[in-house]
């Protein structure tokens, strides 16, 4: 019930706040889902995601969110990132 009330006030914020993007321009929107940044955060929820999917499987419950990032972080994290950094594929060394 909080996540939506907090969407529907960030929505109105954004409507009467926020100028809109000429035409031809892109949104603030679409060049913050096309940062780099962006990206990084979004593939690395998704190895979290995937390592509690694969933890709670082990432990036959959900281990929860929190407890699978700091799980991760410890154990997988920097080897995970030293593997983006060096692979051409992760577009980060553009």
């Amino acid at each position: 019930m909080t996540g939506s009330i907090v969407t529907v006030r960030v929505a109105i914020l954004t409507k009467f706040y926020v100028m809109p993007a000429a035409p031809n321009e892109p949104s603030s929107t679409d060049l913050l889902k096309n940062s780099t940044l962006y990206r990084e955060f979004q593939a690395e929820r998704e190895e979290i995601l995937r390592h509690k999917w694969i933890e709670s499987e082990k432990a036959g419950q959900d281990i929860g969110f929190e407890r699978a990032l700091t799980d991760w972080i410890l154990k997988h994290r920097a080897k995970w990132r030293k593997a983006r950094q060096t692979s051409p594929a992760s577009g980060t060394n553009n």
